[in-house]
């Protein structure tokens, strides 16, 4: 069976418009509307005016829920991103490749040893297809090249292997999940895709992307969908990954979209009636003295860039720094600070930066923070009151990671990178990287010293006002999209719901 998306157009119809139309009396003035200056989203805001084919859109859907695209075939992009966490996954720090189950029930069984958890929290996807949305992923990786340097027309990791052809910044970012190792790839030797990520052989007839053409290829139900969505394939060959990826962000783009919450009703009539009196206050503080919408600004409250603010790090961060008191005290050989932006731009400004998250949904995006650390909303705007009094005395160990048990570390000898299971005396070692970051003096000292945010006085009725607000952020409808999980996804493979 076809699900049915539903999508509402910020054009909305005459007669909703009448339905909802402010009298005179509730009709907020300018002078005393605090965000006066914001226009309501439309749909000239998203890629190709959020109109998208449907034949492109359900091939998008299909694919979004299917783990044929994994290494392995045994995990989707919906398996982070379901709809019913939030398309999150509800964990501080999720389970990708090898993981079995949904949300925070996943787990890994112990026949299935896995080289670590997912890095960074999983981020929602939200207005994602959104054009100012310009930089993805919480470093800003991928992005538009500005200087013409690449053929593809993209800023990415893949740099000169990146392909050309890829629709938007949207649409590159979904070409780099099946190629994380914890992600969806798997590690060396379980499959072939794996094995071209490890020698980083990612383009070309014989890299990881085609590969996972080849298997589009060889589905079927899938080439019918690939012919009705795109002109340009006739046949089964004529299929790439580049090809599902810009199918996965249409569909990510429409799904997603979630633009009709109390805010969103606001901004189209200026009615007062659609917040009620806390969720004002909170917006008056948000865009005034809270001094919020100096980064979470404008219609879907971001600034689109990347700050520090004195953020606690659990788990390895994406093995980055300098710092080599972990491989001293335990003898595993990694750098397990997480310095944000600064790895993709090598700025100093840039160290422990992170991409402003977009708001929208905040209230069902949960745990909050690039690595899941703060698990109610409340505790998330009370870190900014005070970051680094709030970093100094956060408690890693109180973080609910799921337990990790069979771990396989990466080892090299002389050229050739093998893997093989931790050592079981040596778990605990290898556990401590979990909270190392955190309870190390001088890599906290360095997440402090790069705060750029000096804090604000509120009190607990004004954090109240904010919670608020950002509870008019969300768009009930977002709070059940089972309608977008399919019954069954062409590969036959099981269907993460």
């Amino acid at each position: 069976m076809t699900a049915h998306i539903r999508v509402l157009p910020a054009a909305l119809s005459l007669s909703l418009l009448l339905a909802i139309a402010p009298t005179q009396a509730q009709k907020v003035a300018s002078s005393e509307d605090p965000v006066a200056n914001i226009e309501p989203v439309t749909d000239s805001d998203f890629y190709e005016d959020g109109r998208f084919s449907e034949a492109k859109v359900e091939l998008g859907r299909l694919l979004f829920f299917d783990k044929l695209l994994s290494g392995n075939k045994n995990i989707a992009c919906a398996t982070c991103h379901h709809p019913k966490h939030g398309t999150s996954d509800g964990l501080p720090l999720g389970f990708g490749e090898g993981g079995v189950g949904l949300g925070p029930d996943r787990r890994i069984p112990a026949d299935a040893p896995v080289l670590g958890r997912v890095p960074r929290n999983a981020p929602s996807l939200y207005l994602i297809g959104a054009k100012e949305f310009d930089k993805l992923f919480l470093d800003g990786r991928v992005e538009k090249d500005h200087h013409g340097n690449w053929e593809s027309g993209f800023w990415t990791p893949a740099r000169e292997q990146f392909p050309p052809g890829l629709d938007n910044v949207l649409a590159v970012q979904a070409m780099f999940p099946v190629t994380s190792p914890v992600e969806m790839a798997g590690h060396k030797g379980e499959n072939p895709i794996a094995n071209r990520v490890s020698n980083d052989i990612l383009a070309g007839p014989d890299g990881a992307w085609a590969l996972l053409g080849k298997r589009l290829q060889e589905v079927p139900g899938y080439v019918e969908h690939f012919k009705a969505a795109f002109p340009h394939i006739k046949k089964a060959s004529d299929i790439s990954y580049v090809d599902a990826a810009n199918a996965i962000a249409a569909f990510q783009a429409v799904a997603f979209r979630s633009d009709d919450s109390p805010f969103d009703r606001y901004l189209r009539t200026r009615d007062r009636s659609h917040l009620d009196d806390a969720a004002w206050r909170g917006m008056t503080l948000f865009y005034g003295r809270a001094g919020c919408s100096d980064c979470h600004s404008g219609k879907f409250q971001t600034d689109q860039d990347f700050h520090a603010i004195a953020m606690p790090q659990v788990g390895p961060g994406r093995g980055a720094g300098w710092d080599y008191t972990y491989f001293q005290a335990t003898g595993f050989n990694d750098r397990i600070e997480d310095l944000g932006r600064y790895s993709t731009t090598y700025q100093i400004a840039d160290k422990y930066s992170f991409r402003t998250p977009s708001l929208r949904n905040v209230e069902i995006t949960g745990p909050w923070g690039h690595a899941g650390t703060f698990d109610t909303l409340e505790s998330a705007v009370r870190h900014h009151i005070n970051p680094i009094a709030s970093l100094e005395s956060f408690d890693a160990s109180q973080v609910p990671l799921p337990p990790l048990e069979h771990i396989v570390e990466r080892t090299a000898v002389r050229s050739k990178l093998n893997f093989r299971p931790v050592n079981p005396r040596r778990l605990a070692d290898w556990l401590s990287r979990e909270i190392w970051v955190q309870k190390t003096p001088s890599l906290r000292g360095a997440i402090a010293a790069a705060n750029e945010f000096g804090g604000v006085e509120l009190s607990d009725q004004d954090v109240a006002d904010l919670i608020a607000f950002l509870r008019a952020l969300t768009d009930q409808r977002s709070r059940d999209q089972s309608d977008l999980i399919p019954d069954r996804v062409p590969s036959g493979l099981p269907v993460p719901d």
